[in-house]
């Protein structure tokens, strides 16, 4: 059985692959200061909750926090007897590398989810992941990552607007009834929330224009089902695009190497 992590900034994601299909995921928060011990304690328990009886001797990583991946690395050589597979690392093969400026790291997650986008939608995509920032990834015809555009993840903002503005509250994102706000919060998630259309709209028409083709756009992320209820903004939407692309990237490595 494989073992896939995703570590973001935010929130670590462990999803056991049959080969087939996930069989189980589990979210926890990200703390670089977590060891492997406390990882696989966490990780056994829900195990025996849900009763999988399965023996886990691959591992592959996708980690946006470089201090976490030691640990990780230290879980799978002492609890799961094998040596993981991290993207981004020179032992992981990509069918395409990324096309980019020499010298530019790319996050592992950005080619994780140029992976998963191309396996089952081709190429010439835009990715759009709504995570601690929100990204846009460009995927080429031959499914290689060829740059893309970062901007603050939507619950940045809203923490940012909470934390220097000392009259303006904490809220949570939703889709406003009315644009404009008759209160603080209405006011705010009205703000974020149009504006955040706006961005993306505006992103993706000008990566368009900029590649002068016909370009398909896949969303991902939780917040991502959210903003399409106001405006058809998405193609397509994949809840587990990451994962997935992490079972492409471990496939294509089994089979060569």
């Amino acid at each position: 059985m494989l073992l896939a992590i995703d570590c973001g900034n935010t929130n670590t994601v462990f999803s056991i692959w049959d080969g087939e299909s996930f069989i189980a995921t589990w979210r926890t928060s990200t703390e670089w200061q977590r060891t492997a011990d406390q990882y696989y304690v966490w990780l056994s328990t829900l195990m025996g909750v849900q009763k999988l009886d399965v023996t886990i001797d691959e591992v592959i990583i996708s980690s946006t926090v470089p201090r976490v991946v030691f640990n990780l690395r230290v879980l799978s050589d002492r609890y799961f007897n094998c040596r993981p597979l991290v993207v981004g690392k020179p032992d992981c093969l990509l069918e395409q590398p990324p096309r980019v400026d020499a010298g530019t790291a790319v996050g592992p997650d950005r080619i994780v989810n140029a992976a998963g986008a191309f396996d089952r939608h081709g190429g010439n995509l835009i990715v759009v992941d709504f995570g601690t920032a929100t990204t846009f990834d460009v995927v080429e015809t031959d499914g290689a990552y060829v740059g893309g555009v970062i901007a603050p993840g939507v619950n940045l903002s809203l923490e940012a607007l909470h934390n220097a503005a000392a009259a303006l509250p904490h809220v949570d994102i939703t889709m406003p009834q009315r644009v404009v706000g008759t209160n603080t919060v209405a006011c705010m998630q009205s703000g974020v929330f149009w504006g955040y259309i706006g961005l993306v709209r505006e992103i993706c028409a000008r990566i368009k224009a900029e590649r002068d083709t016909p370009m398909k756009v896949i969303a991902t992320g939780g917040l991502a089902p959210l903003f399409q209820q106001a405006s058809n903004l998405f193609d397509v939407f994949e809840e587990d695009l990451t994962m997935h692309g992490l079972t492409v990237i471990h496939k294509y490595n089994k089979e060569n190497t």
